[in-house]
C-alpha cells in the first residue's frame, strides 16, 4: 500500500478552529515529571514521547507497513471495526434523532479490517472505516513488550485506534488520557470540565454522551452558548512520535488529518472504592434531587456546596474532630460502614 497524499498536517489556515490558542508543549518527562503533570491536571503535548516505539518506525514509513507489523502479531482475536457511510462526512457522530450513532460496528478478524480500511483510504465518496478501541495487551501481546510506557502503570493498557480521516465528536473521559500517535497527524479541540451546559451533550444514557454541536460548523442559533465554549477552548496539534495527556472530564474533539491515521491511547487513573463511583453518585443525585421542588433543591444545592465541594475547615471545622463522621477523615471501616448503609437504603 503506497503512502496516501496527506489531507493535513495540522498546519495553521487548514480550518477555522486552527487560530485557537494552544495546548502546552514540553519534551518526554521522567516519571515524577509526568506525576506532577497529572496532578496539575492541565492538558499537555508531549513532543517524541514514544520516538523509540517499533511501531512509530513502520507508522513512517508508510500505511502498508505499519499494517503488516500489526498483522504479523495478530492472535486471531476480532477486532472492533466502526464504518460511517458517506453522507456522514466521516463524523463519527449522532444521527437526527439521538437514538443511533452515524457508524455501525461490527467484529471482524484483524486482516479483515485492515484490509477494508486500506481499500477505503484516500477513495473519493466511500465510507469511512476504523478500528476503535482494540485493547493491545489481549489482541498483541507483542506490542505491549515491543512499545512499552514506562509512565504509567503496568495495568493502564494501550488500545488502538487506525483507520481513515475520522472526526470523533466532543466527548469525555472518566479516566485520564495519554494519546499517542504512531501515523498520521491529529487535532485534539479541547474544552474545561465545566463548559458541559455550553456543549449541548446528548443523551446520558447512550453512551458515550457526545455534544451536539459541529465545532467547525457551529449552529449558533441552535446552540447559542457554544460561543462560552469556543471561548475557553484550546487546541492541539500531534505529529507521529507526539503524545497527548488529557485529564479526566477534559472534552474533546479529535480530527484525524490524513487519509490514513493510527493511535494508542491509554486511560487510567486511582480505582474507586466499591460503590464509590462518581458516576455512580451523579445517577443518584438525578434520581433523589433533580425533581424536588425548588425551595429542597436550593436546600441540597447549599448542602452539596458546603459538604462536598467546600472547604472541610469551613463547614466543620467548628465540630471537633472525633465527632465529624462522614463530614472528616473517614477510617477505611467508616467508608465501609457508609456504603452498607446507602446499599441498605437504595435496597427498600
Amino acid at each position: 500500500m503506497a503512502e496516501p497524499a496527506r489531507l493535513g498536517s495540522g498546519a495553521a489556515g487548514a480550518s477555522p478552529l486552527d487560530a485557537l490558542p494552544r495546548i502546552a508543549a514540553r519534551g518526554a518527562p521522567a516519571p515524577a515529571d509526568f506525576a506532577a503533570i497529572v496532578a496539575a491536571g492541565m492538558p499537555v503535548v508531549i513532543k517524541g514521547l514514544i520516538g523509540d516505539w517499533v511501531a512509530l518506525a513502520a507508522g513512517r514509513h508508510s500505511p502498508g507497513r505499519l499494517n503488516a507489523y500489526l498483522a504479523g502479531m495478530d492472535r486471531g482475536m476480532p477486532v472492533p471495526l466502526m464504518e460511517a457511510p458517506a453522507r456522514a462526512e466521516a463524523r463519527f457522530a449522532y444521527r437526527a434523532d439521538m437514538r443511533e450513532f452515524t457508524f455501525t460496528k461490527r467484529n471482524v478478524p484483524l486482516r479483515e479490517a485492515l484490509a477494508r480500511i486500506e481499500a477505503l483510504t484516500g477513495q473519493d465518496g466511500a465510507p469511512t472505516a476504523a478500528i476503535q478501541m482494540l485493547p493491545l495487551a489481549d489482541a498483541m501481546p507483542g506490542f505491549v513488550r515491543q512499545n512499552p510506557m514506562p509512565l504509567l502503570p503496568a495495568d493502564a493498557g494501550p488500545k488502538l485506534w487506525l483507520g481513515g480521516a475520522v472526526k470523533t465528536q466532543t466527548h469525555n473521559d472518566r479516566d485520564h488520557n495519554l494519546a499517542c500517535v504512531i501515523a498520521g497527524h491529529r487535532r485534539f479541540l479541547l474544552f474545561p470540565p465545566d463548559q458541559v451546559a455550553n456543549l449541548y451533550v446528548g443523551p446520558l444514557d447512550n453512551p458515550p454522551p457526545l455534544s451536539l454541536v459541529d465545532p467547525e460548523t457551529p449552529d449558533h442559533d441552535r446552540f447559542p452558548r457554544f460561543g462560552e465554549a469556543m471561548a475557553a477552548a484550546r487546541i492541539a496539534f500531534l505529529e507521529p512520535g507526539d503524545a497527548l495527556f488529557i485529564p479526566r472530564y477534559w472534552w474533546h474533539h479529535v480530527t484525524s488529518l490524513d487519509p490514513y491515521n493510527a493511535m494508542v491511547n491509554y486511560w487510567w487513573g486511582p480505582p474507586a472504592g466499591e460503590g464509590e463511583e462518581p458516576n455512580n453518585a451523579f445517577l443518584a443525585a438525578l434520581l433523589a434531587l433533580k425533581h424536588l421542588p425548588p425551595g429542597e433543591r436550593a436546600y441540597w444545592q447549599a448542602m452539596f456546596a458546603a459538604h462536598v465541594f467546600g472547604e472541610p475547615e469551613i463547614s466543620a471545622g467548628h465540630i471537633p474532630e472525633a465527632l465529624r463522621g462522614a463530614l472528616g477523615t473517614m477510617r477505611p471501616a467508616d467508608r465501609a460502614a457508609l456504603r452498607q448503609k446507602i446499599a441498605a437504603a437504595f435496597r427498600k
